[in-house]
């Protein structure tokens, strides 16, 4: 229990002496940095989507045309 209760306090004065000694700027440098990374992340995501669709209906296209010559053969 005691250990507990060290660890709040312990806690609860991090934060406050974080707070008092420019955390603000350090959190607002961390949060652009952040922001800008998930912009980069989305375009990545957004060409990785995009290659995707591109080359499943290349695989399509493959498979339908292999599929038809064969059909007519046995016909």
């Amino acid at each position: 229990m005691i250990r507990f209760l060290m660890g709040v306090i312990v806690g609860i004065l991090i934060c406050l002496l974080f707070t008092y000694f420019g955390g603000g700027a350090t959190v607002k440098k961390i949060g652009e940095g952040l922001a800008d990374t998930g912009q980069k992340m989305e375009a990545v995501e957004e060409l990785m989507k995009k290659e995707t669709d591109d080359t499943l209906k290349g695989i399509k296209k493959k498979i339908l045309k292999e599929e038809k010559p064969s059909s007519k053969g046995t016909q």
